[in-house]
């Protein structure tokens, strides 16, 4: 009789675990049932290594820059303007910095050490002829956050162009970047700042938007390091978009410009990055 009794006992014991056990598995795919965590998986086998997803070879060093961007948007339809954008919105002391006419391997790459330097992003708009050459920076610049925008093929003056010749100029500008970057550009900015309608046009059918500036550094004319850099001082503002070069000429004023204003923007405040897209 007490064999029969420990029995007995012992099967309303094991009835008990089971019931404990279902309810628990049944709590760990019901949400919001429960308040427990779901248990921890077993450690692997001694000698056994633990499965880890391959990271990308810049992956840890991309983080800083990219952390503060903007999110992707999924692309839309481009709106068809009658004039370029010359300013970005944003909150706050917010700025953009572009460099025209590149890449250029004499002076891109100081360019790109400064900005990365100061953990900053910017904009390039680059001509195919000069891409096609240095594909290696148009990566560079797309794996270090930066925007790579559509600046034409050869950097002629669109408004003496016929229809197809600009289309020409634009698409071959944009496989270029799409081959080395893997995204096509989404931002064009015209040569010259000579926009006309077909520009505005074919920029939008090919999901483009239209960028000029807000300020001028004239750093073609070779000004001098300090001209550069009061121009860029004195036109700071929110929402503004300086316009550099980092090719088309000798641009080391540009490079060593930059390495001044740069820490002095960032010291008064200001925020510098890269637009974000609106679709509609």
């Amino acid at each position: 009789m007490q064999k029969d009794h420990l029995l007995t006992r012992r099967r309303v014991l094991l009835a008990g675990a089971v019931s404990l056990g279902a309810a628990g598995v049944a709590a760990a795919f019901v949400p919001g049932a429960g308040n427990h965590a779901a248990p921890t998986p077993p450690p692997p086998a001694a000698g056994a290594r633990a499965a880890r997803r391959p990271l990308r070879p810049s992956e840890y060093r991309l983080r800083p820059l990219t952390g503060y961007g903007p999110p992707h948007t999924p692309r839309g339809r481009t709106p068809v303007r009658r004039e370029p954008l010359l300013s970005v919105p944003g909150h706050g002391r917010t700025m953009v910095l572009s460099f025209d006419d590149g890449p250029d391997p004499r002076y891109t790459p100081h360019i790109l050490d400064t900005l990365a330097r100061y953990e900053v992003r910017a904009m390039f708009f680059v001509c195919g002829g000069m891409a096609a050459y240095n594909r290696d920076l148009l990566a560079r610049m797309a794996d270090e956050g930066h925007v790579v925008g559509n600046h034409t093929w050869s950097h002629p003056l669109l408004t003496r162009l016929r229809r197809a010749r600009i289309r020409s100029e634009m698409e071959r500008t944009s496989d270029i970047v799409e081959q080395a970057c893997g995204e096509r550009p989404e931002w064009f900015r015209a040569p010259y700042g000579a926009w006309n309608r077909a520009a505005f046009q074919l920029g939008a059918e090919l999901g483009m938007e239209p960028l000029a500036w807000t300020v001028d550094t004239l750093d073609w004319t070779e000004p001098g390091t300090r001209t550069i850099v009061e121009r860029v001082e004195e036109g700071a503002a929110p929402g503004a978009v300086v316009l550099s070069h980092d090719a088309g000429g000798d641009r080391s004023q540009s490079v060593r410009a930059l390495r001044a204003y740069l820490p002095e923007l960032l010291d008064s405040g200001y925020h510098v990055t890269v637009p974000r897209r609106q679709y509609v």
